[in-house]
């Protein structure tokens, strides 16, 4: 069955966008979940730094939040699913409702500690998708001049791996220089727009958490839902 107007759509899986499944009867209560993701194993990592900062930040905001510690992480594909430290990191994709990723530039990129701890959360896991629909917030700190080039590239990733990208983000020029001797870091602009990133999450997470399978449900995967049902009646009539 189709549209006349729109000949190519399967008119039995494509409703008007309702604004009632946008408004949840009931809303959530309970702190926002948000998953801090980090990508340097260095003993003074001022990536960890900042992630430290921004959970200071998101706690004060009224979230719950956990930070996954890279070390003893394998490599993509150099061990098991199983391996411990690969289940803690998928365990605590899956609980989170929102995520902040925070990268060292290296070499014009994310580190590749980042790159694995993406790499390592599948886009689904069985029928359980442990990305899609989350917030995800990014930050980056440069050893010289502000660069953008870790947070734009972990944008492209946000957006594979089905994110809601929240669109401020937070880079900080010569990092070295914004912390003090205890790891805490300074007043600073740089400081501010860290602030403005977390209230940001906090904010669109408490804003799409409920309805996040409705804004991500899509109507090519509702249409093959729909030939295999299909299917399968069709071959339960010919057996009758």
């Amino acid at each position: 069955m189709t549209d006349d107007t729109l000949p190519n759509v399967d008119a039995r899986v494509l409703p008007l966008p309702s604004m009632d499944a946008l408004l949840p009867a009931a809303p959530s209560r309970h702190p926002p979940r948000i998953l801090l993701l980090y990508g340097s194993l260095r003993e003074r990592s001022y990536s960890r730094l900042l992630t430290l900062e921004a959970e200071r930040l998101l706690n004060h905001f009224g979230a719950e939040t956990r930070i996954f510690d890279p070390h003893d992480l394998p490599l993509p594909d150099g061990a098991p699913v199983d391996h411990p430290k690969v289940q803690e990191l998928r365990e605590l994709a899956l609980w989170s409702e929102g995520q902040v990723w925070c990268s060292p530039e290296r070499h014009g990129a994310m580190s590749a500690v980042m790159k694995a701890q993406i790499d390592w959360i599948p886009l689904a896991i069985g029928a359980i998708r442990p990305t899609q629909g989350r917030t995800l917030a990014l930050m980056q700190v440069c050893g010289g001049s502000q660069s953008f080039n870790a947070v734009n590239q972990m944008r492209i990733l946000g957006r594979w791996m089905r994110m809601l990208t929240i669109p401020n983000q937070s880079s900080v020029a010569k990092a070295y220089a914004e912390f003090d001797a205890a790891g805490r870091m300074t007043a600073s602009p740089y400081y501010d727009r860290v602030v403005d990133v977390m209230e940001e999450l906090v904010k669109f997470t408490l804003l799409t958490r409920d309805v996040a399978p409705y804004l991500t449900d899509r109507y090519s995967e509702r249409k093959e839902a729909a030939a295999t049902l299909d299917a399968r009646l069709a071959l339960d009539a010919a057996v009758r």
